[in-house]
This record gives structure tokens, C-alpha cells and sequence, in this order.
């Protein structure tokens, strides 16, 4: 959930390690600090709470040197967001600087032993105490050694004393131009250059410096000059690794003309989506092609059951993908919060299937959810956005998203991009049981005209806008959608609260009389996903229930549903497509929605309260 950025080279690194935190400050944080070797008898150390322009201002007035350092910007655990608790963190000597993502879950009695031995601390987190564990291993090392082997050896001894989750980056003013990084449940990549070498949590940070990339395994420790690696696991053996190049463009991710991340990448789904089918559809079979599941197609019709694992907004894809698994393939398929899966214990038969769902993937809980289903031995694939991320280098098999970068902290074209390839799978298993040749052509057709159709809807977004403008004193909002729309709801209810801050709530339309219409009233409104489908005339029903108690009504229809305007407030109207691809349609308007109203309340969308993009610790 932190960023981390480290740099050795021949260059000045206070410019790379703050144009690397720039590229993560919208990953969420609330502090943010570097610490450089600058060849003098001390480290320079610098941070600041609050955003990332109170640290640049600060090294204006107070500039940091050196061509070796470490920086992260912090989304606090273990104490509030202040300029003590602000990473990098130093030893008891001040000699030795560190910064980590994760928690040391048993920092406490490390803590208490090290204050019976004299330590003073000066900050409440868990990072601090690993800084001076380490430091205090060094200092037992003394004479074993030049200073880079007794960090590394001290690194080691520290990291066999914890329990809990790491990515750490460290530097010791006795080892100047030299760093050493190691992971442990928290994603740590490698950048290498020329003449110099990178650490960060997320190669987005690095990208505009170099494209060939590293991503460390789990109990990997790397130690870094500027002209050399080594990279070897935490008990001092060989590691495994791959030299990757990364997919994307420094440009991608990058504003460009757009006022917010957020607004871009709902823009940039016409071609995201367009991605994720790319290369994937088969006239011939009417089908789809996924080789990268490593199924053979006896294994895919063995198959009697899915689990589909994913958290937030993966979750809600998740749940499009179990209505069109089993309308179109007929498998019996259940959703599973991924924090909740690694905790049950769900009865699964030998032919069942897990699917882990993470844009990032990197998400704690998704990972832990994969290794408990491998450990219980099923096959497990992922469906992810980042080549190279954990969730695709342990999963047995899985589809890429092809999405690009997401910077913006609130998914939007991620989930579009994760029900479009949860529909080809659908397509695939479908056409493999009992689906017709006619109705996989005319789902391939479908799915074809969905960029064209997503442009279109984009057209509207000043129209949505308006619609926007005229609740912005409303304290909540409900949401309600039936079938492959209920999902949807969810999914537009969690953008609004995610970037406004006010209440949203998204239900199964038909629960409206089960309690939710208590909620109803003159000043919340009721957002409606109902497009003309088989149960148009149900929602129409609910509609007239909410309007009989004067609640405002925004509704999502296709075009030509005409009567829609009779009954609500506001009517945004989208493409007719097939009812099982309706939700990458209607979630467009609410992904608009959900923008303009906290743009107009004046939120930052793009660096919500609270938030980070990437959840990687319990």
C-alpha cells in the first residue's frame, strides 16, 4: 500500500527518487520522506506528513545530495501520519536508514527487548523497530567482513527474527553506493540501467528510467550497485529470476490532457476493453481462445464447479462473471471474498476450478487466497492487469488483461476489462457444452461492438455532469440493479463513496420492500440500472414504489426504453446489447457519475482519503 523508490547510480538521486514517489502518489499515502549518502559523516534524511509537495518544498529550502538513497511515501498503521512516523526510518546509531511496506506483526516485544538494551525510538511505527534490528545485527557483525557483507548478513539475521510481511529497502553510511531490498508478501521490483540500478515497489515508478525489470519473489533479497545485482534468497542460497520488459510506455502513464487519472482511464475504456478481446475471439469455432489457461480442452469440460475469488471492485466483476459462467456455461460458479476464502473452510471437489481476480496482482488477500487453494490442491489461475506481478507468477495459468496502467486509486477500466474477459470464458466453456454456433457468433458480435458502444456513452459525459450537479447536497445515494446488474449497482455504489465520501449503497432491486426503502426519501436519491431486459418491468415497478414516496430517481436504460422518462427524474440512456454484456455498458455512466459529483464537491478523485491503490498487507 506504501511506495518505496531506491536509487544507485553516478546521477543525483534526489530528482529520480521524488519523480518516483510523483508516479505513486496516487497509490494513496499520507507522508512521505528520502534519505541519501552524500559522503559525509552522516545520512540525509528528510520527510514530511501530508502530500507529497510538502516534502519537495521542504528539500527547497533544505536540498538533499547524493548518488545513492532510498524514499517511500507512507499510508499509516502503526501511528498517525506525522513527520516522526514518516518513512525512512534510521537505527540507534542514525548510521543505518530503511524503508519498508507491510507490518511486522510481533514489533512489540522486539521493541520492549530493545529498550531493556538502551534503544530509544523516536516514532510509534512497526518500521522503526526492524530499522534498529537490523542496526543492532550490523553492530554484531563487527570485523566479519567489508560493511556491504555484514548488511547484508545482518539483514538476513533481523528478517529470521520477524513475523509479518516486508518490502524493504536499506542503506548503511559505512556501504555508500550500495543498497539491499528483500520481500516477503510485498511486491519489491528491480530496475536495471546503465550505470545505475532501481528498487521500487511498483515499476510504474521507474519506467521512465529503464524498461527491463526484475519482480522479486517471496524471501528474495537483492543487493544493488550501480553497475551490478545479486540477487539470492534469505537464507544466503541461489534464487530463481527473469530479466522482464515491461509492457507499457512511460507516456501511458501519464496525464496527458486529462484534468485526473480517473477521468482518463474511464475515456481510455473503448480501447482497454478492445485489449482484452484482442487477438482472443474465433470466427471459425465462435468461440474464444485463451491459451494462457494451460488447460487442455478435455480438463476445461471436466470442470463441475468455479470459484471465482477477487476483493473491491474484482469482487464485483467476480459476480458478473458467476451469472455469465452459468448462463452461458451452465457451471455451477460461486463468488468468494478473497479474505474470506482464506479462512473458510470451503468444501471444494477435486474437479474444481479457482479463478483469483486482481488488477494489481499483488492483493494480500487474493495471493493468500491462491496459495491456500494450491495447498489444498487445486488449480488455480489469475486474471490480472500486471505481467509479472505475484498472482501471475504463482498461479498455474490465467489471462492478462491487457488494460495498461491504472493509476487512478478508484478501478474503472480494470473491471470492464475483467467482465470482458470473464465473458470470453464464459464464451469458451459455453461453446464447449451445449452453446450453438449461431448464439457464439452472435456473442462474439456483441462483444465486438462494445468499444463503439462505450464511445458512444462517453459522449454523454457532460449530460451526466448536469445530472451530477443537481444532488450535491444529497447525504447519500441508493443503488439498484437485477441479474447481471445487481453487480453493477455495487460496483457504481462503491465509486461514489470511494472518491465523495457519502453514504451509497448498492442492492438486488427486488430487495427493495425487504428494508431498503426505509432509506428512501426527497433527499436521496435511487440510482436504477435497468436496461429494457427480461425483467425491465419488474424495476419499472420498483421505480414507481420509490417515486411514490417522492425519492428521486436516476435511471440507466437502453435506448428507446422512452417510458423511463415518464417515471424518473433524470434518464441516462446506453446502447441495446445482450443482457449478459449490459454491465460493461450501464457501469459507464455510473463510473462518470461518481466523478462529476465529487469533482463538483470539490474531492480529490484521484487521491481519495483513506485509500490505497494496491492493498498488500492484512
Amino acid at each position: 500500500m506504501c511506495g518505496i523508490v531506491g536509487y544507485v547510480g553516478t546521477r543525483e538521486a534526489t530528482p529520480i527518487l521524488l519523480e518516483g514517489l510523483k508516479k505513486l502518489e496516487d497509490r494513496g499515502y499520507d507522508s512521505a520522506g528520502i534519505a541519501l549518502i552524500n559522503g559525509g559523516d552522516a545520512i540525509e534524511l528528510r520527510k514530511k506528513s501530508g502530500r507529497l509537495d510538502n516534502l519537495r518544498r521542504h528539500l527547497v529550502n533544505d536540498p538533499a545530495r547524493g548518488a545513492c538513497g532510498i524514499s517511500h511515501t507512507r499510508w499509516a498503521t502503526h501511528g498517525p501520519p506525522t513527520d516522526e512516523n514518516a518513512h525512512p526510518h534510521t537505527d540507534q546509531s542514525g548510521l543505518l536508514a530503511r524503508v519498508h511496506n507491510g507490518v511486522i506483526e510481533n514489533y512489540q516485544p522486539l521493541r520492549d527487548g530493545m529498550l531493556a538494551r538502551g534503544h530509544t525510538f523516536k516514532s510509534q511505527t512497526d518500521t522503526e523497530v526492524l530499522a534498529h534490528l537490523i542496526g543492532e545485527c550490523y553492530e554484531a557483525e563487527a570485523g566479519a567482513g567489508t560493511p556491504e557483507t555484514r548488511l547484508i548478513a545482518a539483514v538476513r539475521k533481523a528478517l529470521g527474527q520477524i513475523t509479518g510481511a516486508y518490502g524493504i529497502a536499506v542503506m548503511h553510511l559505512d556501504a555508500p553506493g550500495f543498497l539491499v531490498g528483500a520481500r516477503l508478501g510485498s511486491p519489491l521490483v528491480v530496475g536495471l540501467g546503465k550505470n545505475e540500478n532501481f528498487l521500487a515497489s511498483d515499476v510504474t515508478a521507474i519506467i521512465s528510467h529503464t524498461s527491463r525489470a526484475i519482480y522479486l519473489n517471496d524471501h528474495d533479497l537483492v543487493y544493488l550497485t550501480a553497475s551490478d545485482f545479486n540477487i539470492e534468497n534469505i537464507e544466503g542460497g541461489t534464487a530463481a529470476y527473469e530479466v522482464s520488459q515491461v509492457e507499457f510506455t512511460a507516456e501511458a502513464a501519464e496525464l496527458g490532457d486529462y484534468p485526473h487519472f480517473m477521468l482518463k482511464e474511464i475515456f481510455e475504456q473503448p480501447v482497454s476493453i478492445e485489449n482484452a478481446f484482442r487477438g482472443r475471439l474465433s470466427d471459425e469455432e465462435a468461440s474464444a481462445k485463451l491459451g494462457g489457461l494451460n488447460l487442455s480442452p478435455s480438463e476445461l469440460r471436466d470442470i463441475d464447479r468455479i470459484v471465482l475469488c477477487g476483493c473491491g471492485t474484482a469482487f464485483h466483476a467476480a459476480m458478473v462473471g458467476e451469472y455469465l459462467i452459468e448462463t452461458l456455461a451452465r457451471i455451477p460458479t460461486e463468488v468468494e471474498i478473497s479474505s474470506e476464502f482464506r479462512y473458510r473452510n470451503l468444501p471444494l471437489d477435486k474437479n474444481t476450478l479457482v479463478f483469483t481476480i486482481s488488477q494489481s496482482g499483488e492483493t494480500i488477500d487474493t495471493l493468500a487466497a491462491l496459495r491456500e487453494a494450491r495447498r489444498k490442491g487445486h488449480r488455480v489461475l489469475g486474471l490480472v492487469n500486471s505481467v509479472g506481478s505475484t498472482i501471475a507468477r504463482e498461479s498455474d495459468g490465467g489471462v492478462y488483461l491487457h488494460a495498461g496502467p491504472e493509476i487512478g486509486v478508484a478501478a474503472t477500466k480494470s473491471f470492464t476489462s475483467q467482465v470482458t474477459t470473464l465473458a470470453l470464458l464464459a464464451l469458451l466453456l459455453g461453446r464447449m457444452r451445449h452453446l450453438s454456433l449461431a448464439e457464439g457468433r452472435t456473442i462474439l458480435e456483441e462483444i465486438r461492438a462494445l468499444p463503439d458502444k462505450v464511445r458512444q456513452i462517453l459522449t454523454l459525459s457532460d449530460h451526466i455532469k448536469r445530472i451530477a450537479e443537481c444532488y450535491l447536497d444529497c447525504p447519500g445515494m441508493l443503488y439498484l440493479g437485477r441479474q447481471f446488474n445487481y453487480p453493477t449497482a455495487l460496483e457504481g455504489a462503491l465509486k461514489m463513496k470511494e472518491i465523495s465520501y457519502i453514504y451509497a449503497s448498492g442492492h438486488a432491486s427486488a430487495e427493495l420492500k425487504h428494508g431498503i426503502i426505509a432509506l428512501v426519501s426527497e433527499t436521496c436519491p435511487s440510482v436504477f440500472i435497468a436496461p429494457k431486459d427480461t425483467l425491465l418491468e419488474k424495476n419499472i415497478s420498483n421505480i414507481e414504489e420509490v417515486k411514490a414516496r417522492k425519492g428521486p430517481v436516476i435511471a440507466i436504460t437502453t435506448e428507446g426504453c422512452t417510458e423511463m422518462e415518464r417515471i424518473a427524474d433524470h434518464v441516462i440512456y446506453i446502447p441495446p446489447t445482450l443482457e449478459c454484456l449490459s454491465p460493461l455498458l450501464a457501469v459507464i455512466p455510473l463510473q462518470l457519475l461518481s466523478y462529476h459529483f465529487a469533482v463538483a464537491k470539490g474531492c480529490d478523485v484521484d487521491k481519495p482519503r483513506n485509500l490505497a491503490k494496491s492493498v498488500t498487507v492484512e
